[in-house]
């Protein structure tokens, strides 16, 4: 969030005005300019992810984050706040998640991390760790978490990709939350639904990524209720 910006206003002043007077006066016209612009009764969903959930490539409204804050509504009960950050890693995604989770505040999150270690080639172990640390401080932020798996592509080898995806099932069952086993489910080997690199989904693909995701999300807003 930015800081509030003041205008710049000349004070002519008919009798000297002590500073504190001043400042009182600055301090009681900002409280509802700060109110206004913080509502706390609508609850955030923040989609915490890489360039799937970035848009990449694409203008930010044919993105699936996008897609979700329509299906909503954008008057409705619930923000859609999308932090998501291509080329990120789990690494990376710890590393800033106490400062964002900090600023949104979020009830829900959707955390949708894991493809650029596993295009990387990082360790296995590292990943499952920091997934499992964003869980843990999404949780303890007040916020319920839904886990979104990926794969990597069959070129690196069947015993690594298998490791791989694992990772995503075994901790959605040890920390007892919601998972989305495959984002890219059903459309994930055909190239109609990704751009000229082969990665990353194109705009045909971002509805379906939507539906797969909101097949498990859409039951968590109905149980939250807001």
């Amino acid at each position: 969030m930015k800081p509030l910006e003041w205008p710049m206003q000349m004070l002519v002043l008919s009798r000297p005005v002590s500073l504190l007077w001043l400042l009182l006066t600055c301090l009681l016209s900002a409280a509802p300019v700060a109110w206004a612009q913080a509502p706390a009764s609508t609850p955030s969903i923040l989609i915490y992810g890489d360039s799937l959930s970035a848009a990449y490539g694409l203008a930010t409204n044919q993105g699936w984050p996008h897609l979700l804050q329509n299906r909503l509504g954008k008057n409705g009960n619930w923000k859609v706040v999308n932090r998501s950050l291509s080329g990120e890693t789990t690494h990376g995604g710890l590393e800033r998640l106490p400062r964002v989770l900090g600023q949104v505040r979020p009830r829900l999150v959707v955390l949708a991390l894991g493809a650029n270690d596993g295009l990387r080639g990082l360790s296995l172990t590292h990943t499952e760790q920091n997934l499992r640390d964003m869980i843990r401080l999404s949780r303890q932020a007040g916020a319920d978490v839904l886990l979104v798996g990926i794969a990597v592509p069959p070129n690196y080898g069947a015993d690594y990709a298998g490791r791989f995806q694992a990772i995503f099932a075994r901790l959605a069952q040890a920390e007892k939350t919601r998972l989305v086993p495959f984002m890219l489910e059903g459309f994930g080997d055909d190239l109609r639904f990704f751009q000229a690199d082969r990665i990353h989904p194109n705009a045909a693909a971002q509805p379906r990524m939507l539906e797969i995701i909101w097949q498990v999300l859409g039951t968590m807003i109905d149980r939250e209720r807001p």
